[in-house]
């Protein structure tokens, strides 16, 4: 598990924005809350896979707690799963072709192409018919054009957002930072996100902290769930 660190003083700078509130979210509606569980895959969770992050398998029994007490408390799961089409080496060749060698595009095209075994759920997620996936392309979910989460979020109504998943640094602090951006209520799970590296967790929930979300682990974010106004 990750070493988590957020430093005192942005902590208390976060603290002080609020009015002295340890959170800007104190309660939820069930109802109007979804958990998007992020890129949980095997491509990037099992052994030797193409963007392995070890660290996401140990934050599975705790994805799953939260998952479990969402259901519970009648808000929805959404398990949000990175694809790689072949039109995304054309449309993305910044990233495809430009941070990475040629042959890392053509790799994960491949193991995470619809259908794959590189982007099948990790077996270990609880998943369950009331759950719903849902497809993206790029590292935010929000990116137009490249996923239809937010059409599934404003078709319930959805104000108040969950985190968790994997890259804390990359899919999930995107997707958490566009999220407020549209007005989200954004929780980031702090111990039920992973990456590659300590330095890359921590950089990540220090950034968010301040700003962009209430930064908590996963037992506040349980009570606040268990006492949830509907």
């Amino acid at each position: 598990m990750h070493d988590i660190q957020i430093a005192p003083e942005i902590a208390a700078r976060a603290l002080a924005a609020r009015g002295g509130r340890p959170t800007i979210v104190e309660a939820i509606d069930a109802a109007r809350t979804a958990h998007l569980i992020i890129d949980m895959q095997n491509g990037f969770m099992g052994p030797g896979a193409i963007v392995e992050i070890a660290t996401a398998r140990e934050i599975v029994p705790t994805i799953n707690r939260i998952s479990r007490a969402v259901r519970e408390a009648g808000g929805l799961n959404i398990f949000v799963q990175f694809v790689v089409e072949r039109s995304s080496l054309q449309n993305w060749n910044v990233f495809y072709n430009g941070v990475f060698v040629p042959e890392f595009a053509e790799a994960m095209a491949e193991a995470f192409a619809p259908g794959s075994h590189g982007h099948a759920l990790y077996p270990d997620l609880e998943v369950t018919e009331q759950d719903i996936r849902v497809d993206k392309a790029r590292f935010g979910a929000f990116t137009p054009g490249t996923s239809t989460l937010k059409d599934e979020l404003d078709a319930r109504g959805i104000d108040t957002l969950i985190v968790t998943g994997t890259a804390t640094n990359v899919c999930c602090e995107t997707t958490a930072r566009e999220a407020m951006q549209h007005n989200y209520r954004v929780l980031f799970i702090s111990d039920a996100t992973a990456a590659v590296t300590d330095v890359e967790h921590n950089a990540a929930l220090n950034s968010l902290t301040s700003i962009f979300a209430d930064v908590i682990p996963s037992e506040t974010a349980l009570q606040i769930i268990s006492h949830r106004t509907t």
